[in-house]
């Protein structure tokens, strides 16, 4: 067999994956750390649920141990101002994407029946947000999310 033969036998590179969704947490600048990454977690933890296809499949390593799946595709963290989390806010309502919010108040509760009880408490337009999470087509997050910078 000639080098040209085997080099044309040689599989073709996978192209990367692109994905026509995103997901994206927005978060307020001025949160510490350990609460960037608590609201990070939280704000993405129901996307599995409410939308299955974002979730791949089960990892294993070599030795055959399993691991849960994890998303499918990267989640997006940035940062901004408390202008920047209410007008994302604003116009994650205006167009109907899935989200979901961390405000200030949830700082303060221990668990979920709490945390829902917080946040129905407060009108919308009176919601102290530190974090929101989106998801959907990517340009309309993009739009979501402009003004935004990607968290350091």
């Amino acid at each position: 067999m000639s080098t040209h033969e085997a080099a044309s036998e040689a599989p073709a590179p996978e192209a990367p994956v692109r994905f026509d969704t995103k997901i994206a947490v927005l978060l307020r600048e001025d949160l510490e750390t350990w609460q960037r990454l608590n609201v990070t977690a939280f704000l993405v933890s129901g996307l599995g649920k409410q939308f299955p296809e974002v979730i791949g499949e089960p990892y294993e390593d070599a030795d055959a141990v399993g691991y849960l799946p994890m998303f499918r595709q990267p989640v997006l963290v940035f940062e901004g101002t408390k202008e920047t989390l209410t007008t994302a806010h604003a116009r994650v309502l205006s167009r109907a994407l899935p989200r979901a919010l961390f405000t200030s108040d949830l700082f303060t509760t221990g668990n979920d029946r709490d945390n829902r009880a917080a946040v129905r408490a407060v009108a919308t337009a009176d919601l102290d947000l530190v974090g929101l999470a989106v998801y959907g087509p990517k340009n309309a997050v993009d739009k979501v999310l402009k003004g935004a910078r990607m968290h350091p």
